[in-house]
């Protein structure tokens, strides 16, 4: 299913349409995402912070146990994945994921951007080629951070992983930030930088050959060296017009298989599911995550709602906590004004009953009230009933925030997952998060 922004009509004063506030939202089953055999990709984008590396590998961990074969591949350059899987390390070559149960089997790894871009350089160009290229001063530094390359070499890893048929399943862990989606864009910024005039007039020289090509170079490093060679170098300039004549034959590689990539992701075997947690801003990136996928053709499954809060005591609303809090508290100030008034009248007998040998009675002070004194039943429960209300304060600002996004798209799937009391670091801790993906029901003591 692709998701659309659909415009409503008669928007109340919540922000929820009439339509979509009567309309049930539709849930996302998450098991049947991961048991169709169909489903070959699952992508897993949203902002930083929202769980996209612990959902990605809680989702390869349930998939794998119920008998499919998986890779994750994270291209978050966080360890969290490798330590909650048990794992040393990751690499760009999928590792073994032990402790796995059920019949299937989970392998994980980490792109690193460098080695892909090598292994490409490796593949297609011959022996000498290849060292020239891999030797290069530019190449090094395009292939160890230039801009928009992490995305491209994500769509050639992923396009290599898929090619090789291997795993039933991949599941994609994508970059923080609106940053998650730049791989779609990356095929076409591609061409744009191969195609670009300054690449074409460093790769005419070896196209025309001869001295034609020659005279055209000395032109051409002429102009460069009067303008740009003052801001970047004639050395520079040279090692990026070596690299361009080696990579020559290599560049409609580049784009026929970031293309392929592309197609692939807009296949009916690929799901996006689109992750966030029950915050504003969270659900403003993820409506865009929404939007852009659906302006790409991108299928999206649905939305994971992580870490939602609920009570098992939701009858109870945050205001007759608070009154019920507000009750007990006077009533332990008059039950506190009686008790002392009590004291007081005993001190005043304490006289009558010292000694009357003659001598000075021996003074003795009594305990006085101070804030280490013992807590009431009455006052813990009062305190208990005041953090159930705001526990409840937040369910209604969660349930508030899912109800005005859910308004906006009314036609995307969510599933939403319980938080848990605790970080999770282990296989037991992925699949507790498994289980509340796989729970299709509204947040506990959601309205």
């Amino acid at each position: 299913m692709t998701a659309r922004t659909k415009a409503g009509a008669g928007t109340g004063a919540s922000g929820r349409t009439e339509e979509s506030a009567a309309a049930p939202v539709p849930a996302l089953d998450t098991d049947a995402l991961i048991d169709d055999p169909d489903i070959r990709i699952i992508v897993c984008c949203g902002s930083g912070g929202v769980g996209k590396t612990t959902t990605a590998a809680a989702l390869g961990v349930r998939a794998a146990e119920r008998g499919r074969k998986v890779v994750v591949l994270t291209i978050d350059p966080a360890r969290r994945l490798a330590q909650s899987m048990g794992i040393d390390s990751l690499d760009n070559v999928p590792r073994r994921v032990k402790g796995i149960e059920g019949s299937g089997e989970l392998h994980a790894m980490m792109l690193d951007m460098k080695r892909t871009f090598d292994e490409i350089v490796e593949a297609h160009a011959d022996g000498e080629r290849a060292r020239a290229i891999l030797e290069n001063p530019f190449y090094q530094s395009l292939s160890a951070g230039f801009a928009g390359t992490q995305e491209y070499m994500a769509m050639e890893k992923l396009g290599q992983l898929r090619a090789r048929d291997e795993w039933d399943l991949i599941v994609v862990d994508t970059p923080p930030s609106r940053s998650a989606l730049d791989f779609l864009d990356a095929p076409k910024r591609l061409g744009s930088f191969l195609d670009g005039k300054f690449i074409k007039l460093l790769m005419a020289p070896a196209k025309m050959g001869g001295r034609a090509g020659m005279k055209f170079l000395n032109v051409g490093m002429s102009m460069m060296t009067g303008t740009l060679g003052k801001l970047l170098g004639g050395q520079f300039l040279r090692d990026v017009q070596t690299f361009v004549s080696a990579m020559d034959t290599m560049f409609g590689g580049f784009r026929t298989r970031a293309d392929a990539t592309y197609k692939l992701l807009q296949a009916p075997g690929t799901a996006f599911l689109v992750v966030a947690t029950p915050e504003r801003d969270a659900l403003r990136e993820a409506a865009y995550f929404v939007e852009r996928l659906a302006a790409e053709d991108m299928p999206l499954a649905g939305l994971v709602l992580n870490r939602v809060h609920g009570s098992d005591a939701a009858r109870l609303s945050a205001e007759q906590a608070l009154d019920a809090a507000e009750k007990l508290d006077a009533e332990n100030l008059e039950t506190d004004g009686i008790v002392d008034q009590a004291a007081g009248k005993a001190g005043l007998r304490e006289p009558a009953d010292s000694p009357t040998d003659g001598h000075a009675p021996t003074t003795h002070p009594g305990p006085r009230p101070d804030s280490t004194a013992a807590v009431t039943t009455e006052e813990l429960t009062a305190g208990l009933l005041r953090l159930h209300a705001e526990r409840m304060q937040v369910v209604a600002r969660e349930q508030d925030t899912r109800d005005r996004f859910t308004a906006l798209h009314p036609e995307v799937a969510v599933t939403a997952v319980a938080a848990l009391p605790g970080d999770v670091h282990d296989l037991s801790g992925l699949r507790a998060i498994g289980d509340r993906l796989a729970t299709v029901s509204a947040p506990a003591g959601a309205a």
